[in-house]
């Protein structure tokens, strides 16, 4: 009942969170959110006048080590979307493609599908972001959104400095059980095999903790020098649980 109260008041776009759509267009306010969405701080050393106007407005809590947040869940999951709201409209994605013959998501399919489209339409969609540092994980999340708004969930979390953004995804089931699905994104700065490695330790306790039926790693490699046969890969491997060494999870590897 909460999370359907949420996603009314996110679809009536009640007068509070659509005046939050005009300032996220302030460029202060992109200078402060933007990085919580990527993870990482890729312009330096934040202005604390930045800071502390973005607190004001109430998107951000800082806690007293200084760890900057997004300041209540509503807003994790407002703010993506409504950067995302233009490219949501714009995408012609019908849900039965990736729904399974048991009622089960197809993750798989769908993230080939956006792999494919990343690669056919990335810069001429990200050129229309105002947040166009986070315009991958905006477009992924905006593609994923059109599909999962027929009846599943997206829990979206971020972390300064992180250089990741996880998102859970829960799917119900015919039998009354839930999909768990975790997808954990990545801008690469390091070496390929070093982020997925970096990628493999955050993500497979990430779905430990949830409980996730399947994990996936998206890698997006952002340097315009390499060409798109270099950047399109997929692989798999194994992550074992922290507590249970039984406890296996295949993680796929996604690189665009």
């Amino acid at each position: 009942m909460v999370e359907q109260v949420k996603e009314n008041l996110i679809i009536r776009r009640e007068t509070h969170l659509d005046q939050l759509a005009d300032k996220l267009k302030e460029e202060r306010v992109r200078r402060v959110i933007e990085p919580i969405l990527t993870g990482d701080l890729y312009e330096g050393m934040l202005r604390a006048d930045d800071i502390e106007y973005v607190k004001d407005l109430g998107l951000i809590t800082q806690a007293p080590n200084g760890e900057i947040s997004i300041s209540n869940r509503i807003y994790q999951e407002i703010i993506p979307r409504q950067l995302s709201w233009e490219s949501q409209s714009g995408m012609a994605l019908k849900q039965a493609w990736f729904i399974d013959d048991d009622g089960r998501l197809n993750i798989s399919k769908l993230i080939g599908e956006f792999q494919q489209f990343f690669r056919e339409h990335s810069e001429s969609w990200i050129e229309r972001f105002q947040y166009k540092e986070a315009g991958p994980q905006i477009l992924l999340q905006a593609f994923l959104q059109r599909i999962v708004n027929g009846g599943g969930q997206i829990d979206r979390e971020y972390g300064l400095g992180r250089t990741r953004t996880d998102l859970y995804v829960r799917w119900p089931l015919q039998d009354g059980t839930v999909q768990r699905i975790i997808i954990e994104l990545k801008i690469l700065y390091k070496s390929r095999e070093q982020t997925i490695e970096d990628g493999m330790k955050q993500v497979c306790k990430y779905a430990d903790r949830c409980g996730a039926d399947e994990a996936h790693i998206i890698v997006f490699d952002r340097r315009p020098e390499v060409s798109w046969d270099k950047k399109i890969f997929q692989d798999t491997r194994i992550c074992i649980g922290s507590e249970d060494k039984m406890n296996q999870c295949s993680v796929k590897i996604w690189g665009m």
